[in-house]
């Protein structure tokens, strides 16, 4: 068993499957098994602070659910697929205390999960932060998409002005690569729908910058008002979607909590190192 317990933590499930001539399920019961043995010596205690959040783990849209500590960095439970009964079995693993221990969720809107959540954790609602990483993600998205219309549109009239500038628009204003600086201020300064549609996106970033929901409230609405009256589709869909999700975004000035460990914690599931994953599942 220990032998098949460190080819997997060299290689991912799929590859290690493939080396020990196992199945998929095979070799995710002897992942879930090592946790289980990992949990079992961490004790019955209280998490305060859960990240909840998916990782894709093979093609075909397979999916794992991960469930962290986001107060001491680590792996608290993993369960194949991504759907309510995933996390509903961890949230049943655990005692009313621990239950009502619970003060605050980060996870991305994926609806399984705020069911579960509301579910099985009292007053889950409340207690859920839907993590800013994910919020921003869709309005990444939507420049993204305004960025690809405008550049056909563009192309088909022999301008390539946005041609290899994909990334750029994705940037924070303060991470933009010194290399490319100048190039990017001057096509901010163009006429440019995507232009406008990064410009939005850069403001709806100042909304965690406030230190009260009432401020932040107030810059939501003014905010609201600029991508809806955008007139560029994709802006106006991902306000929308966000602003239907609105109260938990606004949760996070009640906990102050992100997925942001989280994330860090799947780089290096990604890498399925044997020393990161020991650290990461074994801790305590």
């Amino acid at each position: 068993m220990a032998t098949l317990i460190d080819v997997l933590l060299e290689a991912d499930v799929l590859g290690g499957a493939r080396l020990l001539r196992l199945t998929w399920h095979e070799a995710w019961n002897i992942v879930e098994r090592a946790v289980a043995r990992g949990q079992r010596a961490k004790g019955r205690r209280i998490v305060a602070h859960l990240g909840v959040d998916e990782k894709a783990v093979a093609k075909r849209h397979r999916y794992v659910t991960l469930v962290n500590d986001l107060d001491r960095g680590t792996v608290e439970y993993i369960a194949d697929d991504r759907g309510k009964t995933s996390l509903d079995a961890y949230y049943q693993s655990l005692s009313a205390e621990q239950l009502a221990g619970i003060e605050a969720v980060a996870m991305d809107m994926w609806e399984p999960f705020i069911e579960s959540t509301a579910a099985h954790v009292p007053d889950g609602r409340s207690k859920i932060v839907f993590d800013r990483y994910h919020v921003m993600l869709h309005m990444n998205n939507a420049v993204d998409q305004v960025r690809r219309s405008e550049h056909r549109r563009r192309q088909a009239e022999g301008d390539d002005t946005l041609k290899g500038t994909k990334y750029l628009w994705l940037f924070a204003a303060e991470n933009v690569p010194e290399s490319q600086a100048e190039r990017f201020a001057a096509l901010r300064a163009m006429d440019l729908k995507t232009g406008r549609a990064w410009a939005i996106k850069e403001a709806l970033r100042e909304l965690w910058d406030y230190r009260r929901t009432g401020w932040a409230l107030r810059h939501w609405k003014r905010w609201y008002f600029r991508a809806t009256h955008s007139r560029l589709k994709p802006v106006v869909r991902a306000a929308r979607t966000i602003h239907g999700h609105l109260d938990n975004v606004l949760t996070y000035f009640d906990h102050r909590i992100t997925n942001a460990m989280s994330e860090g914690l799947n780089s290096q599931i990604e890498a399925m190192k044997k020393t990161r994953m020991v650290t990461a599942i074994g801790s305590t």
